[in-house]
């Protein structure tokens, strides 16, 4: 059943993605941003799941884009709290509306109106679900995207013949199909993935900032999301050890590179560069 209710919106939406820089779902593009390299952190599969490799103490943002041509409202989770409301996340609860086609930024926990709290990649025990005694999800960004409830189409009035066939049927109107039911929260891929064992990486509360929101109206077509999107998180050595990310080959020593320094003087000892 659907329910009306006033969200968030976010008036500044800007970003873009690359081919391996966001995991694309059905409905939205979800990416993540580190902000202190001032680059979009590659998307790696593996077992079914997407994962990104966090820098500890580093600032990010989260970039969603709408693939589709309806407006449509976002409830966005990092370590299974709600940016906005910080609750523990449910689909049902407030989330960002974002135009067709549009692109949005959340930069941080929705503090006001005007100002989030940053998020930023941090050991487990100083994230911020863990420090609100919520452990459990740490390492795990989620998307539920629901379609807005379009108006009734106006019916358009015929006039029939007296006692054609059509007149018996002037009038009548046919029972609107059922919606098809909404996908699951998640595949079995998924939850086998979720038993595996938290990561340890987790998104602190950062420092406050200026983010511009207000409220509007958004009636979702259904109760149930119409996509889900799961994109788990982790430091780049915990990925390497789940073979997430290939462990560099090993190399004899010392290890031979193609551009060693400048060309000294014959006879004169070896300088190397280094920016």
């Amino acid at each position: 059943m659907s329910v009306k209710q006033c969200l968030l919106l976010l008036m500044l939406a800007l970003g873009t993605f690359g081919a391996q820089s966001a995991l694309a779902g059905r409905m939205v593009d979800l990416g993540v941003f580190d902000r202190a390299d001032n680059k979009r952190l590659p998307v790696y599969r593996h077992a079914g799941g997407h994962w990104v490799a966090g820098q500890p103490g580093h600032e990010y943002r989260l970039t969603l884009r709408n693939r589709t041509g309806a407006e449509i409202l976002a409830v966005v989770s990092v370590d299974g709290v709600n940016v906005i409301t910080g609750q523990t996340a449910d689909p049902s609860q407030s989330g960002y509306v974002i135009a067709p086609y549009g692109r949005l930024e959340i930069q941080g926990w929705r503090k006001s109106l005007a100002q989030t709290a940053a998020f930023y990649f941090t050991d487990l025990a100083d994230s911020y679900a863990a420090r609100t005694g919520r452990p459990d999800n740490v390492g795990v960004i989620g998307v539920a995207v629901f379609r807005k409830k379009q108006p009734p189409p106006v019916p358009i009035a015929r006039e029939a013949f007296p006692g054609s066939p059509d007149a018996a049927a002037a009038g009548k109107r046919a029972a609107p199909a059922e919606s098809a039911p909404a996908p699951g929260r998640q595949s079995n891929e998924r939850r086998r993935d979720e038993a595996e064992a938290p990561s340890r990486l987790g998104t602190g509360h950062g420092r406050r900032e200026h983010s511009q929101a207000r409220y509007v109206t958004f009636e979702r077509a259904s109760s149930q999301p119409s996509d889900i999107v799961q994109l788990r998180y982790d430091s780049r050595s915990n990925l390497v050890a789940r073979g997430v990310i290939p462990a560099p080959a090993p190399c004899g020593w010392p290890c031979p590179t193609p551009f060693p320094g400048f060309a000294p003087d014959p006879g004169s000892p070896i300088s190397y560069f280094s920016p």
